[in-house]
Order: structure tokens, then C-alpha cells, then sequence
């Protein structure tokens, strides 16, 4: 009786070392997976980049802009554009592929921002324009 007791308690430990084994082997695989970014992460980065792209767009000199060349008008109004834009599809965003489109445009409108800004002397047209939002 002793005997099987015993062996009882031996099984009983084996199985459920195997099933913890088995499960911290498949978490272990599911943590080196590279996960997509949810949704509350890329609405977080799609915010980031219109803010950043908002608040370029303020007038430094009211003055050098009123005076500005054709090309550095066109393309801070595309800039100005892309910011209405993404503050719209931003309302409307739900999904992460959504709020990744919000993302391209509000990029894009720094780029005409950097350029715009370029032609106005105040940043080369090499310069990578306001700084980006840390990559996540």
C-alpha cells in the first residue's frame, strides 16, 4: 500500500513538471516572436507626429513668411494641408494600420515643413527638419 502511494506521488509530480516544461517552452517561444504594435501604440506615434508637425507650423517670423518665394508658399501650404489631414483621418482612426496612415501623412507634412523652412533660410534643405519622435 505504501508502495503505491508512493509511486502515485512520483507520477503525480512528473506530469505536472512536463506541463510546466511544455507551457514555459511555448511562452519562451511566444516572447522572441516580434509583436505588431497595438493599437493604443501606433495611435500614441501617430499623436506624436502631429503634434511635432502642429507645432512647426507656427510662424517664427510672420514677416519672413509673408515675404517668401513661390516654391517655400507651396510647400508650407502642402505642409499645412498634410496637418489637416491627419487631424482628421485621426479622428476617424480606430486600427493600427489607420493610425499608421495618419503617421505617413503627418511625416510627409514635415518634409514640406523642412523644405518650406529651407526656403525661408531657416534650415538647410539637408536638415532632417524638426526632430523626430523617439522611435519605438
Amino acid at each position: 500500500m505504501g508502495f503505491m502511494v508512493v509511486l502515485s506521488v512520483a507520477l503525480l509530480v512528473g506530469a505536472v513538471a512536463a506541463v510546466g516544461a511544455v507551457s514555459g517552452t511555448a511562452a519562451r517561444r511566444r516572447s522572441r516572436r516580434p509583436r505588431p504594435p497595438s493599437g493604443l501604440d501606433a495611435e500614441a506615434e501617430a499623436n506624436q507626429w502631429l503634434v511635432r508637425l502642429g507645432a512647426g507650423l507656427g510662424p517664427p517670423d510672420a514677416r519672413a513668411w509673408a515675404g517668401a518665394g513661390e516654391d517655400t508658399a507651396r510647400a508650407l501650404t502642402r505642409a499645412a494641408e498634410c496637418h489637416r489631414v491627419a487631424r482628421a483621418r485621426l479622428a476617424e482612426a480606430r486600427t493600427a494600420a489607420e493610425y499608421a496612415e495618419v503617421t505617413q501623412v503627418a511625416r510627409e507634412g514635415l518634409d514640406h515643413l523642412r523644405r518650406g523652412r529651407a526656403g525661408l533660410g531657416g534650415e538647410t534643405a539637408t536638415a532632417p527638419g524638426p526632430a523626430s519622435p523617439a522611435a519605438g
